[in-house]
């Protein structure tokens, strides 16, 4: 595993996220280093794949900000932030290669279209399904073709929501090994949601557990989620078997 850069590529300011009376985020303040795979664990509907939505830039927050580089992340996606999400998010009317021309195309790289997602897709392990549709692909295979169209478009950060989560544990074991080995190939800073404790030590180079430290049983919107651990595994003893072992119950009795 290589060790992320000491280059902030990535900073939340005291950053909040209200509907209303109801507060998703609070005080959320982080920073990722370029370079870092940071999984981000947390109980369903604490406010995770928000936090992925601000990056992305399909949600503003309600107070503070998001640098991207030192700069105020735009609140609109942009080919700089690449997403995977569980459901795959392919195009069921276009041929596979026609889903990753599809992003080069759209922002003006026609030229070299066809050569640059052919090597793409025969990087993920579908060289052999340039002319096939997605339904005819099972699910780990839809799966390469959303990670192609995500990364053909060489974002800096790529944002994983579930990637693995609807796929059989053999295929899921594969999917690990693609996804290291392309954030490495292409020096990508992840950030990737996920339920499965394991995955996510397994991938991270840090791990951020997102929950509520305050409760008001009869308010229960009154408060929201911020980062309640924060594991960075690259660094040698950063993580003590007792704190690990906490997080893990804890987590397991809110997802109860």
């Amino acid at each position: 595993m290589t060790a992320p850069s000491s280059t902030t590529a990535l900073a939340f300011e005291n950053v909040w996220v209200e509907y209303g009376d109801a507060v998703i985020l609070e005080r959320v303040s982080l920073e990722v280093q370029a370079g870092a795979f940071v999984s981000v664990v947390g109980p369903s509907g604490v406010g995770k794949s928000t936090l992925l939505r601000l990056v992305l830039g399909q949600e503003a927050p309600t107070r503070g900000r998001i640098l991207l580089d030192g700069q105020p992340l735009r609140a609109e996606p942009g080919p700089d932030r690449g997403v995977v999400f569980q459901r795959y998010s392919v195009f069921p009317h276009m041929t596979v290669l026609k889903n990753v021309m599809f992003g080069l195309e759209c922002s003006g790289r026609r030229a070299n279209a066809r050569a640059e997602a052919e090597a793409m897709l025969r990087r993920v392990g579908l060289g052999h399904s340039l002319a096939a549709y997605p339904s005819a692909l099972s699910g780990g295979m839809q799966q390469r073709l959303a990670i192609a169209q995500a990364l053909i478009a060489r974002p800096r950060i790529l944002l994983l929501d579930e990637p693995f989560g609807a796929l059989d544990p053999g295929v899921r074991v594969d999917m690990h090994e693609l996804i290291t080995e392309l954030w490495l190939e292409h020096g990508l800073t992840i950030l990737m949601v996920t339920h499965d404790i394991r995955e996510a030590f397994k991938l991270g180079t840090r791990v951020l557990a997102i929950d509520k430290r305050r409760h008001d049983p009869h308010a229960p919107h009154r408060y929201g989620s911020t980062t309640v651990y924060d594991f960075p595994l690259d660094k040698p003893g950063a993580v003590s078997p007792d704190a690990a072992a906490d997080m893990v119950s804890r987590m397991a009795k809110r997802a109860g």
